[in-house]
This record gives C-alpha cells, structure tokens and sequence, in this order.
C-alpha cells in the first residue's frame, strides 16, 4: 500500500510537469478598472509562450473593435476606427495598417473558440496593458483616442459645403455621434446625403435643437413641431440616412426668471420635458439633454432629489457641458464629472463628459480656445483615465466641430 501511494504521488509531479503554469480560472482581466467576466471559454497563460489569451469575443465586446473571422482561410480581421489588424491561427505575425508585425506566439482554436495574445492586440489598438503576476491581473487602460465622441453642428448651411472634409476629420478623430441643429428652410435631400455618408463611416446623426426660451410653456407648440418635423424626415427616408435621435440643448439658467423665479421656471422646464417624453414615446428615437455639470445641486422643487437625478431616469443619455480645460485638481474636469456619473451608474444610464474649444469670456479655465488639439488629447487622456471606472461614463463630446477643426 506505501509503495502504491508513493508512485501515485510521483505520477501526479511528473503530469504537472506538463499543465499550464496557470489555468485558465485563474487569470484575471480588467478594462479601464472594471473586471471583465468570461462566461465561456475564460483566458489562460500560454504555457510555451507565456502570453495571456483570450477569446475573440473579448476585442469586440470590450475594447470597442469589430472582429470578423474567415473560416476558410482561418484568418481574423480586427478593425477600429482607422486601424485594422490581420492574423492567422497558427502564425507569429500579423498585418498591422498594412505593416508586417511579428510576435511571440499565435493566435489559436481552443474548445471551437478563437483565442488571440491579448498584449499584442490590446496595444495595436493603443491600449496599455500591465500585468501584475502576483496577483495574476492583466490591466488595461484604453486610448481616449478610441473613446466615443461627439460634437456639435450648429450651422446647418456648411453641409453645403465639403461634406467629406467635414467626416474625413470626424473619423479620424473618433467621432462616432453628430448633433446636427435642424434647418427647416435647408432642403432635406442635403440632410439626406450627409446622414447617409457619416454612417457609412460608423458615425451617427443626432436632430439637434432647443433655446432657453424652450423651458417655458409658451413654446410647447415649437418643441411639438421640430419633433413632428424629424418622425416625417424618417419616415421619409430609409433607416440609413435617418436620424438617430434628438438632441436637446435648452438651458434655462440664461433666463432672467432663473434667478428672478427659479421655482416657477423649474416646474415649467419640467412640463416640457415630460411633453418631450410624451412625444417621443415608441418613436425609436433617443433622447439625449445638455446639461451644466453643476445640475446635480439643483432640487427638483419641492423634493429632496436632483434635477439631473430626474432627467436621468427620462432620458436615455445627459451630455454635461464641463467646460473646463484641465482634467485633474479642484474644479477640473474629473471632479465636475463625478457626481452625476454616480448618479447615473445607480440609475444605470449614460453621461457624456463635454468640453469646450470656442472662445469663452467666462475665464482662462474655461476653453480649450487657442491650445492645440494635442494639449487637448493629454488632459482628455487624463481624465479618461479616471471617469473610464464609471458604468455611466460614455465618452466625450467636443464643443463644436468648427472650432475644433480650428484648433492647431
């Protein structure tokens, strides 16, 4: 029985000899500070090349790209905004932009699931990856460069003009949303072609619309009417040059009565956007408001929660206008950002963070007028690098497409 027991025990070293220095269970996956869950085929440590891999499914479900496979010739397209990487099971390089790139190991099947080396393609794709073996943790910090943004149009007449010099720069600057004010004396075949060419390069059109004067009842019948106006225009037109929501800016705070009647203005904001809500009920369209960071401080009137709180739970996405050009320390864009993103992470809905490049008269904090896009980029990354945490966090939006396109 003794001699039965000891060659047991040496067969079980001499098979460990052989299985992975750390299984699959054991690796652990985290993007922008949240942990990721594998409910199949979970990552391993690839025993020979001592690369961690994942299944495919990963690169698209959370770092954003769109990965097509071909089974014929057991290659794998990944493609994020300007960037595409191809590789094949069973080889050491891939084609990076069109570049030959090598790397230790390979991509591979395992139990019929595709498993890519998860370093190589998180920094194709300008992520950065840290591992941290004591704890056996794979962290990864996103790009802001593949951040969803936004932007504004406000002058519907420069669609006349290069359309494609407008989405070029959009594209490449990883616009994936346009808020574009409605005209109604521009004719909708204009409105028509540039929908069609921003979502053939991924990018979504949102009717944009509103004044301060929107927050009184006296002009329910204009917000009736611009709603009116974008259900005709998609009916008119097929779901590929259709509008994918409105997008609200009405800000009241530049009202006199704000200050002169603040409850009064308050309840009657509020009555038009409940008609908002009303009129867009099962019309497929999103609704996304404008909003101060400072919204949050506001009471609904006569209750103990927020304004934004309310809002929140109406409408699918609150773009707060953070007009600040720094990203960290007191009244910067972090600490603006976080109490509405908390509210909107327990209501489990989205905010987008907002920042200006328009010459402001409000302070040198203000706008990021008269720096370049690259001072722009690094306090985004900054601050990106703290609100990505955040299950409300949805990106940025950059106030507005003309003056960006200025920047140096």
């Amino acid at each position: 029985m003794r001699k039965l027991l000891v060659c047991t025990i040496a067969i079980m070293l001499s098979l460990s000899a052989y299985t992975p220095a750390i299984y699959a269970s054991e690796v652990n996956v985290s993007v922008d500070g949240r942990e990721v869950q594998f409910p199949d085929e979970h990552p391993y440590v690839d025993q020979r090349s001592n690369l961690t891999m994942v299944p495919l499914a990963f690169v698209s479900d959370k770092l954003g790209a769109t990965a097509k496979w071909n089974g014929k010739l057991k290659q794998i397209t990944i493609s994020l905004n300007r960037d595409i990487i191809i590789l094949a099971i069973g080889q050491n390089n891939a084609l990076v932009n069109g570049k030959r790139i090598g790397f230790e190991g390979s991509a591979v099947l395992k139990n019929g699931r595709t498993m890519v080396p998860l370093r190589f393609i998180s920094e194709a794709l300008d992520a950065i990856v840290d591992w941290q073996p004591t704890r056996n943790q794979v962290s990864i910090m996103t790009s802001v460069a593949r951040v969803p943004k936004g932007t504004w149009i406000w002058d519907s007449y420069i669609l006349k003009q290069d359309q494609d010099k407008m989405i070029n720069f959009a594209r490449i600057n990883g616009v994936t949303s346009i808020y574009l004010q409605v005209d109604k004396d521009i004719d909708p075949a204009i409105y028509e072609g540039f929908i069609r060419k921003a979502k053939i390069e991924g990018i979504q059109v949102e009717a944009l619309e509103g004044r301060p004067e929107w927050a009184n009842k006296s002009k329910q019948g204009d917000i009736q009417k611009f709603i009116a106006w974008v259900k005709a225009y998609n009916s008119s037109v097929g779901p590929e040059a259709s509008f994918t929501g409105l997008h609200l800016d009405i800000e009241p705070y530049a009202l006199r009565e704000w200050t002169t009647d603040n409850k009064t203005i308050l309840e009657s904001w509020m009555d038009n956007l409940r008609l908002i809500e009303k009129e867009t009920n099962g019309s497929g369209l999103k609704i996304a408001i404008d909003v101060p960071f400072w919204l949050n401080s506001i009471k609904v009137p006569g209750k103990d929660y927020s304004m934004s709180a309310w809002m929140l739970e109406k409408f699918d996405c609150l773009v707060i206008m953070n007009y600040r050009n720094q990203a960290l320390g007191s009244d910067g864009i972090v600490e603006n950002a976080q109490a509405m993103l908390r509210e909107a992470s327990t209501l489990k809905k989205k905010v987008i963070v907002a920042v200006e490049t328009v010459k402001s008269t409000e302070g040198p904090q203000v706008s990021f007028y008269s720096m370049s896009s690259e001072v722009m980029e690094k306090e985004l990354q900054s601050a990106h690098n703290q609100l990505a945490h955040y299950a409300s966090y949805a990106g940025f939006a950059i106030h507005d497409l003309k003056s960006w396109q200025d920047m140096k």
